[in-house]
């Protein structure tokens, strides 16, 4: 079963079972708001790797932000480059990638990162209020700024059924669930480098 929260003693069986020593990329899931990208940037930091987020990857490639992509070639396409630029990630070392929030719905993928060597797979939640008061913040704040749209955000009732439909998938895939409900980025960080820090 995935690693809850720190233990006393963590061992790199009981945290990332099929991590297969040393682990050379950590892999951030969860829905939108959950902090992947803060989170992953900080831990990236303070590990000296590189962090990644895969949805910027995917625009830096194709040249068109991530709206635009799924406004005129549509989901399908987006979801392929996603896939393609997580396999590429999953060969690069001391690694930090945030996925996004629909990155799991797509089989391969999750193979993907169930068949990493040496790769280990966080997943963050919190309470859907949470996570969806982070998204609306963070249209707020982004508002005549280049912070990123969020296509699939929809309406409140739509968020709700897309989190529920894709719980099954993040905890099946996940070493490590991280519940970051009223946590500070910081606080998460510290939390799981707690647990890391055997197999790292």
């Amino acid at each position: 079963m995935p690693s809850t929260a720190p233990n006393a003693r963590p061992t790199p069986d009981s945290v990332c079972p099929g991590a297969r020593q040393p682990v050379e990329r950590i892999v951030l899931t969860g829905f939108m708001g959950s902090g992947k990208s803060t989170v992953g940037r900080s831990l990236a930091q303070r590990l000296s790797w590189r962090f990644v987020d895969l949805d910027s990857l995917i625009e830096q490639r194709d040249g068109r932000a991530v709206s635009r992509i799924f406004a005129e070639s549509g989901e399908a396409v987006f979801r392929a480059m996603e896939t393609e630029a997580l396999a590429s990630s999953l060969q690069e070392p001391r690694l930090v990638v945030a996925l996004g929030g629909g990155a799991i719905e797509t089989l391969a993928n999750r193979h993907a990162l169930r068949g990493a060597a040496q790769t280990c797979t966080v997943l963050l939640t919190a309470s859907f209020e949470t996570l969806y008061d982070r998204c609306l913040q963070q249209i707020a704040a982004a508002a005549g700024s280049p912070l990123p749209v969020r296509p699939l955000l929809g309406d409140r009732e739509a968020a709700a059924a897309r989190l529920a439909r894709r719980d099954a998938n993040y905890r099946g895939t996940a070493d490590i669930v991280m519940d970051t409900t009223g946590q500070q980025p910081e606080e998460s960080v510290d939390a799981l480098l707690t647990l890391l820090r055997s197999i790292l």
